[in-house]
């Protein structure tokens, strides 16, 4: 059976093609009676408007492209719920394409969205080359979250990375430890600058010549291999500052299985504050950043683009916050 055509409608409530056209386009100058014939008739023969057709009428599709860079992440799930939740509240849709966790993954769903149309890009957590990025940028409107993009082209919004490493790092610091290591994010978004800034932050303190960076992904299991790196390196750390929640699920499941207690033996701090970091039996201090804030930030500068309308600040920057729980104490007086 052939899907109902607005003709179909038409027919079926006596009126012609156009007023149907105005009623599903929610056109205001249509009488109550007259719109509620033509409703009745479209459910009567299960009709539904082609939006694909009206949205290349008007040169739009009201779509906005999300590119997420790892699907196993929970952070970019908890930024998509921000994207998610602005995008209904102005009638905008998400459509959603997987990067993959590689450049090669994420080229390929930006190419993907384009061709759906998209009225703009949002990329979360990038790792696409710089010029790359700027391209699609000419093409539509593009926001970056969580890598700056240094381009007039291309709108961001981040967390300060730099900042949020010194919170972790000074909370170390002032429970007594002067031995921290850092698990980093190896080629991931944000990974660059909280290593730096956690650099900045031990040679601040005076501990600098500490200062230890153990390489990792953001993953639970570059964390635990980090753990293990530690372990066998016959000088354990007192405290370890992992570069996001995952990896120091990671570290802390590597550690216990050694036998080392956290904060007992050794304190650990994350960073991201997702929802896994706050469950009873993990209780895990980290830099909180928010994430569904910076969603709604991120979907709010895609429409504005979209819109017409000029932002005031098309690079937004969010301050992290420390957040304290149970893995993180002063340094055992026994030592390991």
């Amino acid at each position: 059976m052939s899907r109902p055509t607005m003709e179909d409608v038409a027919r079926e409530a006596g009126v012609s093609r156009a007023l149907v056209s105005l009623v599903m386009r929610k056109a205001p100058n249509v009488s109550d009676a007259r719109r509620q014939a033509v409703l009745d008739a479209a459910a009567r023969l299960g009709y539904r408007p082609n939006v694909l057709a009206r949205n290349l009428a008007s040169q739009r599709t009201h779509t906005i492209g999300v590119v997420i860079n790892d699907f196993h992440n929970p952070f970019f799930a908890e930024v998509l719920d921000g994207i998610q939740a602005g995008g209904a509240e102005c009638g905008y849709r998400i459509i959603l394409g997987d990067g993959c966790r590689s450049k090669t993954g994420e080229a390929e769903a930006i190419e993907t969205l384009i061709d759906y149309r998209v009225d703009a890009m949002i990329v979360i957590g990038p790792r696409l080359a710089v010029d790359r990025i700027i391209r699609v940028a000419r093409i539509i409107p593009v926001v970056t979250l969580g890598r700056a993009v240094r381009s007039k082209l291309v709108m961001s919004v981040n967390n300060n990375e730099g900042e949020g490493a010194r919170l972790a790092v000074a909370h170390l610091i002032g429970l007594g430890h002067s031995d921290i290591a850092h698990i980093d994010g190896g080629a991931g978004a944000g990974a660059s600058p909280r290593r730096a800034g956690y650099i900045r932050a031990m040679k601040a303190a005076g501990v600098g010549s500490l200062a230890r960076v153990v390489r990792g992904d953001f993953t639970e299991s570059s964390g635990a291999d980090a753990a293990e790196q530690l372990l066998r390196s016959g000088r354990m750390p007192t405290a370890i500052f992992a570069a996001n929640d995952q990896s120091a699920i990671g570290a802390y499941g590597a550690l216990a299985a050694h036998g080392v207690t956290v904060p007992g033996d050794v304190s650990l701090i994350g960073y991201d504050n997702i929802s896994a970091a706050a469950s009873r039996h993990l209780s895990l201090t980290t830099i909180d950043q928010p994430r569904t804030v910076m969603g709604r930030e991120a979907l709010g500068l895609a429409v504005a683009a979209v819109e017409g309308v000029r932002a005031h600040e098309p690079h937004l920057r969010v301050e992290p916050t420390l957040v304290l729980r149970s893995t993180t104490g002063s340094p055992s007086p026994s030592g390991r």
